[in-house]
């Protein structure tokens, strides 16, 4: 009588199986009746725990651009305002808005995180502009003025 390798191997993965299920699964099920079940997020850990950083709060900023010696606004300058974005996991990011001026030279930049910020202005004919500020205020109101660039020869 010849044996069926196919059979063979059948039998053997049934006979693991069940002994996986006879000796590992209750094991797995006493291990997870002794932990304790985990909190919910929403409960206060106590009072010796320390408070959950707050996110950022968002406020809007207005930027006026004037430029030369009569401060006549500069139109269509792009205005970049960056800022750091904190992560716990990864290491912070600095993300970018890039908006453009009116006809006024005006420009209103929603959805800013409080902190420092970095405002760089750059138009055709004037020289770029870039400074880091302070950001405390909602509807807090930045006047930059440029400059012309050098005459070189």
């Amino acid at each position: 009588m010849s044996r069926d390798p196919s059979l063979v191997a059948r039998l053997s993965r049934v006979a693991i199986a069940a002994a996986f299920s006879i000796f590992l699964i209750p094991a797995a099920y006493s291990r997870q009746s002794q932990n304790p079940p985990a909190k919910p997020d929403s409960q206060p850990e106590g009072p010796d725990s320390p408070p959950k950083p707050k996110p950022p709060e968002i406020v809007t900023i207005h930027i006026e651009v004037t430029g030369g010696e009569k401060d006549k606004p500069v139109e269509n300058a792009s205005v970049y305002v960056r800022y750091n974005e904190t992560h716990k996991i990864k290491g912070d990011k600095l993300i970018e808005m890039n908006v453009k001026t009116s006809v006024d030279g005006k420009v209103r930049v929603p959805l800013v995180p409080k902190g420092k910020i970095l405002i760089q202005v750059i138009a055709e004919g004037w020289k770029t502009y870039g400074r880091w500020f302070d950001l405390t205020d909602d509807g807090q109101v930045f006047k930059i003025h440029l400059d012309r660039p050098y005459r070189w020869y």
